[in-house]
């Protein structure tokens, strides 16, 4: 017998897209704090350091967020399906699952970090000075993956004002902490890395009480000491879902970097400004990944209580207010990009190069918006071999584009990113029909 549909939320879209958007853009600003301390120290070395150990993490842990993405839309299902009590167990999977990637990782520590320093091309002093700052951070491993299994486990409660209030007190505590032992105690880089180390575990210990403290946390964490919790009949479909998104954001991480290698190719000057529309990107991408939440939450919540008209209708309703904060971002690129982007160049060829490629930067968020959703309702509905599936497609037609755009220079790498977005949109969109029948109408779930 089929559920009974759920009213449509609209409001609900919002509460959590919002919080959501706050978060991510203000992570991102914030972030730019390390870079201002450390250009107060006056050595470009550090200042560099600083930037190769920054991306060197954000590689490293970006590829480890599944456990977060994960968590979420298996504990969004839970809500409606089994409750409170299936949705402490699957949180003690996520930890558990997170506590063995850290050890893993330390483990592999000798020699994985001097590998993607190398990768990164890191040399002389910049190389030491990151050294410093990699050795320091590294550790916060295990904070920074317990951490994104209990951020999973809010997102998926819809607890988002929660996170919203955790992450920001976590960046300005970071940023906080960096100007008093960078400067005031002078501690160099060696004080940015231990502010981020001591921040992390400073969000995970507000994290654990805000999770585990009073009635229902003592009740959560009773549920979670059950030893049936880690069966491998009960773990095993856990690990099947986050081992596709990892390999998923691993394919992705992989055609980004192949688009920063061809840039380099072309020069300095490319390199330049093609960064700075990469990360007019991600600013977009942050904005927009609100909406991907949204799905996540709210479509596993659907999903959990088999209701197979409201799972379509918020499918529908998040992707046309999606669209349409699309339009504004892309407005707001149509009449902004020229200051903004000759603020960010270094020099006036950077600055023309880039202003060359402005059109981009309106096409993207229309191109980007669509797959980001779809994104959100896969993972929401546990349907992550599709999403792997699609991520492999399209970077198959990303490779082959970019061989055959060479010739255009950096519009014909543009438009390959372009190409590959919209590319993922579709074989999820053709997925998703199938999916939806498999789901909702007695077929494999």
């Amino acid at each position: 017998m089929a559920a009974r549909t759920a009213a449509l939320q609209t409001r609900a879209i919002w509460a959590i897209a919002i919080p959501a958007m706050i978060t991510n853009v203000a992570t991102a600003l914030i972030g730019v704090g390390d870079m201002w301390i450390v250009g107060q120290l006056n050595h470009a070395a550090t200042q560099g350091a600083v930037d190769v150990g920054a991306r060197l993490f954000a590689i490293l842990f970006t590829v480890m967020n599944f456990l977060k993405t994960g968590t979420t839309g298996l504990v969004a299902q839970a809500g409606t399906r089994s409750g409170e009590h299936e949705q402490a167990r699957l949180l003690a999977r996520g930890m558990a699952i997170a506590l063995a990637i850290a050890a893993l990782l330390l483990l592999a520590k000798p020699w994985l970090m001097p590998l993607m320093l190398d990768a990164l091309g890191a040399k002389a002093d910049v190389l030491t000075a990151a050294r410093t700052y990699a050795e320091i951070r590294y550790w916060a491993a295990p904070g920074v993956m317990l951490n994104l299994a209990l951020i999973g486990f809010l997102v998926g409660r819809r607890q988002m004002m929660a996170v919203l209030a955790i992450e920001v007190g976590y960046n300005l505590l970071n940023v906080a902490l960096g100007l008093f032992l960078a400067l005031q105690l002078d501690w160099g880089i060696a004080g940015i890395g231990w502010s981020s180390f001591a921040a992390e575990y400073a969000k995970l210990a507000v994290l654990l009480g805000f999770v585990f403290l009073g009635a229902k946390g003592r009740a959560r964490a009773s549920t979670m000491l059950d030893r049936t919790v880690l069966h491998w009949d009960s773990i095993r479909p856990f690990l099947s879902v986050n081992r596709d998104l990892f390999l998923r954001t691993l394919v992705l991480v992989l055609s980004f970097a192949a688009i920063t290698r061809l840039s380099a190719g072309r020069g300095e000057v490319v390199l330049a400004a093609n960064g700075i529309i990469y990360q007019m990107f991600i600013l977009t991408a942050l904005i927009l990944d609100g909406f991907e939440n949204a799905a996540q939450v709210l479509n596993g919540e659907r999903m959990g209580a088999q209701d197979r008209a409201g799972f379509a209708a918020y499918v529908r309703a998040i992707l046309l207010r999606g669209i349409g904060a699309a339009a504004l971002v892309a407005g707001f690129f149509a009449l902004a990009a020229g200051p903004l982007l000759e603020s960010f160049a270094a020099t006036d060829e950077v600055a023309r190069t880039a202003l060359d490629l402005r059109i981009w930067l309106v096409i993207l968020p229309f191109a980007g918006v669509t797959s980001f959703i779809f994104d959100g309702v896969f993972v929401g509905a546990s349907w992550t071999r599709a999403m792997l599936i699609s991520m492999c497609g399209a970077a198959v037609v990303l490779s082959s584009s970019l061989y055959l755009t060479w010739p255009l220079g950096s519009h014909g790498l543009w438009a390959s990113f372009v190409l590959f977005l919209l590319v993922r949109a579709g074989l999820q969109l053709a997925l998703l029909p199938g999916r939806m029948r498999q789901a909702f109408d007695g077929g494999e779930r």
